[in-house]
């Protein structure tokens, strides 16, 4: 935990913190509306045998009280799909319509991707993207499990994001789910932050800023962009957001969370910010019982 000691200035009660980073993490799964409504996933459940309780923020959300969420009934028929809590809330948060087009740049193994489709009721387009060959995949299984039809998926490096496959030139909205040091997954990893450095956060850092921007670019005027992460170092988080608020003609938005949440830090380490990362969104584990999670919301053409 010592790696964590860094962020105690800016977490308020950061001993619960600590303290909720050292439990285990429950097992969740998010309601696939593409093939079940949450009535009808939670009567497989019952069914079943499985313990079950929905989320109050999410109707869509269950914690399940199994260890093997992807072996019930429920998911093998693709009703349910495994996911962290706090993982469903980038997708909430940018909130695409049905026919639009929409960027998910790094979405393998897709399980955002597919709740994208979900959220689109699998009109429309979602083109989900990895540079990672070997993890296309799993987003392709999931896809299928789920009858998640509206996605088209790609193998780019999205810093250098290519439309020449697409008749269309821009994005309606884009997720950038970005790489990162994984910090706000330790409690489903215990050993995330055994290799743990500046170095690689910093090296990080540069490919999420060249991610965002690119997002930015292919997105159309007025659209909008969701950068997440999950972990919890300003360097991954408000100075990426800050570094393409200089470098590109975009904004941050404020949006609503149900979930219990800190603003943005607009100072870290001797740097300061821009004051609309305020806006931004931190989920602490010890806030909700979940994992940590970074996100912010933009607005291209501001």
């Amino acid at each position: 935990m010592e790696p964590l000691e860094r962020y105690r200035p800016i977490i308020d009660d950061f001993e619960a913190f600590l303290e909720a980073c050292q439990r285990p993490l429950g097992n969740a799964v998010r309601v696939n509306t593409i093939k079940a409504s949450a009535d009808r996933a939670i009567a497989t459940l019952e069914e079943e045998g499985v313990g079950f309780e929905q989320a109050d923020w999410n109707s869509n959300v269950i914690r399940l009280e199994t260890d093997s969420p992807g072996s019930t009934w429920s998911s093998y028929h693709g009703f349910t799909h495994g996911q962290e809590e706090v993982s469903v809330v980038p997708p909430t948060v940018l909130d695409p319509a049905p026919g639009e087009r929409v960027w998910d740049a790094c979405a393998a193994p897709g399980g955002k991707a597919t709740q994208l489709a979900a959220l689109m009721d699998d009109s429309g387009t979602v083109v989900a993207n990895d540079s990672n060959l070997g993890r296309l995949s799993a987003l392709r299984f999931n896809a299928e499990r789920l009858g998640a039809t509206s996605l088209a998926v790609t193998n780019q490096d999205a810093r250098n994001y290519s439309l020449k496959p697409f008749d269309f030139d821009a994005f309606d909205r884009s997720l950038v789910d970005a790489p990162c040091s994984c910090e706000g997954t330790i409690r489903k990893n215990p050993d995330t932050l055994d290799g743990w450095t500046e170095e690689h956060m910093h090296s990080v850092a540069g490919v999420q800023k060249g991610i965002l921007r690119r997002a930015v670019q292919a997105t159309r005027e007025g659209g909008t962009i969701v950068y997440s992460t999950c972990t919890f170092a300003p360097e991954e988080n408000e100075a990426v957001v800050n570094h393409v608020l200089e470098a590109e003609n975009c904004r941050v938005l404020e949006f609503d969370l149900a979930l219990e949440h800190s603003p943005g830090v607009t100072e870290w380490d001797g740097d300061e910010y821009d004051e609309s990362l305020e806006r931004a969104a931190r989920i602490y584990p010890h806030q909700n019982d979940t994992g940590g999670f970074f996100i912010a919301k933009l607005e291209v053409g501001a």
